[in-house]
């Protein structure tokens, strides 16, 4: 039996779904709940926060990046020995990857999970219109549920009167209600909320204020009611999981498993945990280090692994650690496979904002205005540590940085869209492109990464 679930939605970004998703993961916790955290959509911080609410890794649904067929193996692999779980949406209800419809969109998610929504209004400049508005989005798709509705940003107790008489006749149960409280924001920059890594102390006393506020203005056991209304899975759905296939030829128990070495700490925050999941399960030792304070790989490191994050912001601190820049550029020149997205690209450029980095690949980096921003189909351009020539992988980039040249000799992908181009590098076994791609879509990628591992 799958587990009891709510999709935490809203009618538009800004509305303050992070904040009431990741409080009532605290609140459910606290109550002695074995909490499932989940986010919809390519995000990597917001999962950072319900990590530290449920104290279980978050995990993302994306339907775009791993397809359909897998957002209900991978809600169930998460919430495995779970008593509830609570998936926080993305962007407004129905919005969706650009012009793909409900494609990826938190509505989308909910069908497919077959779970009941609870809509975050920003009550903050309306009274009786919030009726209009819920109604609106309740009845748009009878195919979603909206069980419930939260107010947030709401003013005072008169103006919560006014809401919720309002909504009476709606049909949609006022859940809770919210006031603004200043110390539940938590801060941005270019790119989002920054990353619990680099505030952990207050990102604590952040998620723990989202908790009391959740906890003192919404109605905890009616939300809790209202997840165990949530429908069974399709039948034969079954949680996914990171065992090659039987067909696989099975590694020999005689080798040793190689050492993929994975970059963290406050500069490189980004990674799918299904990723390190994929890699054990491959037969690889997954060894975490901070480039920030390492000065050298993990012992015995076969293989590099450099997701994403914000090395411009540490750009300093990651130039003056020329130990470890010169053991990944050792590395590389060895011909060891290294697996670069986005923040790992950077770092293998020759230099980020003008400081030097690790200078395994010939192209420089540094920092805009413009937003680079969206989904992306794309295609293996030749062999590569990841891939072999040909496959297909879908992908996800935003970054406001840009690396000159684009591309390498022999280049990493061959986009479609927005416009048709080939980008990233492939040279010896590396692999470096701003493309984050899900590998649980492809898991053959983990596998040959690591084979090339024990042959390198």
């Amino acid at each position: 039996m799958s587990v009891p679930r709510l999709v935490i939605a809203a009618p538009s970004s800004g509305s303050g779904k992070t904040t009431v998703a990741t409080g009532l993961m605290a609140a459910f916790a606290a109550r002695g709940l074995a909490v499932s955290p989940h986010k919809v959509g390519p995000d990597y911080i917001d999962p950072g926060y319900h990590a530290l609410a449920t104290g279980r890794v978050g995990r993302n649904l994306d339907a775009y990046l791993c397809g359909l067929e897998l957002v209900a193996p991978l809600f169930l692999h998460g919430s495995r020995g779970c008593d509830l779980a609570v998936v926080e949406g993305v962007m407004g209800l129905y919005d969706g990857a650009a012009g793909e419809g409900e494609l990826a969109s938190t509505a989308h998610v909910a069908k497919l999970l077959r779970a009941p929504v609870v809509l975050v209004v920003d009550a903050s400049s309306q009274s009786r219109s919030v009726a209009a508005l819920v109604h609106g989005f309740a009845s748009w798709d009878p195919r979603v549920r909206v069980g419930g509705v939260i107010l947030n940003k709401v003013a005072s107790d008169r103006h919560e009167e006014l809401l919720r008489e309002a909504l009476d006749s709606s049909g949609v149960p006022v859940l809770g209600a919210l006031r603004r409280v200043a110390q539940v924001d938590t801060p941005s920059r270019h790119l989002g909320l920054v990353p619990v890594a680099e505030r952990q102390a207050a990102a604590v006393d952040a998620v723990q204020a989202m908790a009391a506020q959740v906890a003192q203005g919404c109605d905890l056991d009616a939300l809790e009611a209202l997840a165990r209304t949530a429908g069974a899975l399709p039948a034969g759905s079954a949680p996914w999981t990171p065992a090659p296939p039987a067909d696989h030829p099975p590694r020999s128990a005689e080798k040793r498993a190689p050492v993929v070495a994975v970059a963290g700490g406050p500069a490189f925050t980004f990674s799918y945990a299904e990723h390190t999941e994929l890699l054990t399960a491959a037969g690889a030792e997954v060894v975490p280090f901070d480039p920030l304070r390492d000065e050298r790989l993990p012992e015995g490191t076969a293989g590099l692994v450099v997701g994403g994050g914000f090395p411009e912001v540490y750009a300093a601190e990651l130039s003056a650690n020329e130990p470890l820049r010169e053991a990944v550029a050792e590395l590389a020149l060895s011909g060891a496979p290294v697996a670069a997205e986005c923040a790992g690209l950077l770092y293998l450029c020759r230099e980020l904002d003008g400081r030097p980095m690790c200078g395994v690949l010939d192209a420089t980096a540094r920092m805009t205005d413009r937003l680079t921003l969206g989904y992306r189909d794309a295609v293996a351009v030749g062999d590569s540590a990841l891939a072999p020539a040909g496959t297909r992988m879908r992908g996800h980039e935003f970054h406001r940085t840009v690396v000159e040249p684009g591309a390498g000799a022999a280049p990493a992908w061959g986009v479609r869209a927005p416009a048709r181009r080939v980008e990233g590098f492939v040279q010896q076994g590396v692999h470096a492109s701003y493309l984050h791609t899900h590998w649980a879509s492809e898991p053959g990628v983990a596998r040959r990464f690591v084979e090339r591992c024990r042959t390198s």
